[in-house]
């Protein structure tokens, strides 16, 4: 059995300026949701967006694989009609992983949406752990898309829980990530 280190110490020793990237996205827009108060009949914020961010995995495989960092490329296509957008997030790091999405986006307000997708992990290895795991798996993905007013820029934050992660085990693997895009 291998020795456990607390999550705590594992977290700080893994933070980078990309893990910084993530948690200070998810931070800045749950904080604009707080401070901005609700319409009554909000839509969903507008647009399909391109990004760039920081990846951080925050738990790890039964090997000890896993909770790895990197960057993120996300990538949101909204339709306008109905509260659905598909979502593809490159998680670039050690190894690769692409998780393509399906989301049921929730307006907040008039520039913030909540969602949840389900989805895929789709591994470029499976020797090697990416921050979802070493194996293709099922994906549950909550997030947050804030849009900020009279411009093109959009502050996203998602949590990645992939089930069934790893090669010869079925531990869970789970990722934070967040960054900054651009509506097209």
């Amino acid at each position: 059995m291998t020795n456990r280190i607390p999550l705590k110490s594992r977290l700080k020793s893994r933070l980078g300026w990309l893990g910084a990237v993530a948690f200070s996205s998810v931070a800045i827009g749950i904080g604009s949701i707080v401070s901005t108060s609700s319409p009554a009949a909000a839509q969903a914020a507008y647009g399909s967006y391109i990004g760039i961010g920081g990846s951080f995995g925050v738990t790890d495989g039964p090997n000890g694989e896993g909770g790895s960092g990197g960057g993120v490329i996300a990538v949101r296509y909204k339709f306008l009609e109905v509260p659905i957008s598909i979502r593809a997030q490159a998680l670039i790091g050690e190894t690769t992983a692409f998780v393509p999405t399906v989301s049921y986006d929730v307006p907040l307000n008039w520039h913030t949406d909540a969602y949840i997708g389900m989805g895929a992990a789709f591994q470029d290895s499976n020797e090697s752990a990416s921050p979802v795991g070493n194996q293709t798996s099922f994906v549950l993905q909550p997030g947050i898309d804030h849009t900020f007013p009279y411009s093109n820029v959009v502050l996203f934050g998602n949590a990645i829980i992939a089930f069934d992660a790893y090669k010869n085990s079925n531990d869970t693997a789970a990722s934070i990530q967040g960054g900054v895009g651009v509506r097209f």
